[in-house]
């Protein structure tokens, strides 16, 4: 396959700036309280996490390693410590199963409410569209356009909304607890970053391909089988082969590549992410060790466990991005359809039986002539 052109490059900029916004505002506009409550639910969710994820530190600190010292068997503290951190979890489980729920909702009524109107606005186009359309390409806006949609509603927006706040969240935390391991989890971060970034965007860009390669294969497939006598009795089977086979090979070349990149991302994310940790664990243990900072054997617990929590909505981001991509892309075809213009209206039409005269004018007249 050639490369991308900048066109192509300049495109995807678009998609990701006016086709977002757009379809934010079927979701938004239409499902307004619904998406608040997400978006509540959501950073609930995130407070619960980090809240554990700090009290872990008071739990080593001020429970256990006292209790380890002085050999006491009380666990009367430890226990209500404990229970604590469940009764938080749970507020945070109840949170989470919420907002699932009701992204499924909004996610499926803004799939119907475009399928709605891509269907009434159908009806209104000029048969042109339809000469110049084949009929696989526009049920293809129907099936994989709106699928990849489906994905991005109920399950990336929530997911890098979440991720982006907790990223934010977490590094508050960190700061608070300790400014020189938060120094080494952001250097190391931009080596993250830069990395994830590379394989996203080739990986978007085969995202971009592959949904405009699916729409020509299933356009050419429907116009084989409403046309298929045809092609046997003049004998076109061969060059239908051939044309088929050079749009399958697009879509395979697309769908490959993009699948590759898209594979590869969330593994080597990881990957990094768990090098970081064992850097980190190293580096906090001689900071606990020296005594740097008021470092305490807790706090380094605590900034592990934040580190996770951390580098988890990165690699979530640059997950859901391929999906993000994928979902724009068919957005942008959905929008498109929306957009033709509609067949004028100029009044009534009444069909007559009509020849040529002698001068060569069209004139009425009272028989067939075809």
């Amino acid at each position: 396959m050639p490369k991308t052109t900048n066109s192509k490059e300049v495109g995807l900029k678009n998609l990701d700036k006016d086709t977002f916004g757009r379809l934010m505002k079927y979701i938004f506009s239409r499902h307004k309280a619904k998406f608040i409550i997400v978006m509540v639910c959501i950073i609930l969710t995130v407070v619960t996490n980090v809240a554990n994820s700090m009290f872990l530190s008071t739990l080593i600190d001020q429970y256990i390693s006292p209790m380890l010292a002085s050999g006491s068997t009380d666990f009367s503290g430890l226990a209500m410590a404990i229970g604590g951190m469940a009764a938080v979890y749970v507020v945070g489980v109840l949170a989470a199963y919420i907002y699932q729920r009701l992204m499924v909702a909004i996610g499926q009524g803004t799939l119907k409410e475009i399928r709605d109107e891509m269907f009434i606005h159908m009806q209104s186009l000029p048969i042109r569209y339809f000469d110049t359309h084949s009929h696989g390409s526009i049920m293809s806006h129907y099936t994989n356009d709106v699928d990849t949609l489906r994905q991005m509603i109920s399950q990336s927006i929530p997911q890098v909304f979440s991720a982006l706040l907790t990223i934010v969240m977490v590094f508050c935390a960190m700061l608070y607890t300790s400014i020189y391991m938060t120094l080494f989890v952001v250097l190391t971060l931009g080596f993250i970053i830069f990395i994830s970034g590379k394989i996203g965007s080739k990986s978007a860009r085969y995202f971009m391909r592959q949904q405009e390669a699916i729409g020509e294969v299933n356009g050419y497939i429907e116009e084989m089988i409403e046309g298929q006598k045809v092609v046997q009795v003049f004998c076109h089977e061969d060059e239908a082969k051939a044309d088929f086979d050079v749009k399958n090979e697009a879509l395979c070349d697309a769908m490959t590549n993009a699948n590759v990149f898209a594979n590869i991302l969330f593994p080597v994310v990881g990957s990094l992410g768990n090098l970081q940790y064992v850097l980190i664990a190293l580096l906090g243990g001689a900071l606990a060790i020296n005594g740097i900072g008021g470092t305490t054997l807790g706090a380094v617990a605590s900034f592990m466990t934040l580190s996770k929590s951390f580098n988890m909505p990165i690699s979530n981001v640059s997950q859901q991005l391929n999906s993000i991509v994928m979902a724009l892309a068919g957005a942008g075809r959905i929008f498109k359809l929306i957009d033709e213009e509609p067949e004028a209206d100029d009044g009534n039409v009444t069909l007559v039986n009509a020849r040529f005269d002698k001068n060569d004018e069209l004139v009425e007249c009272d028989m067939e002539t075809g």
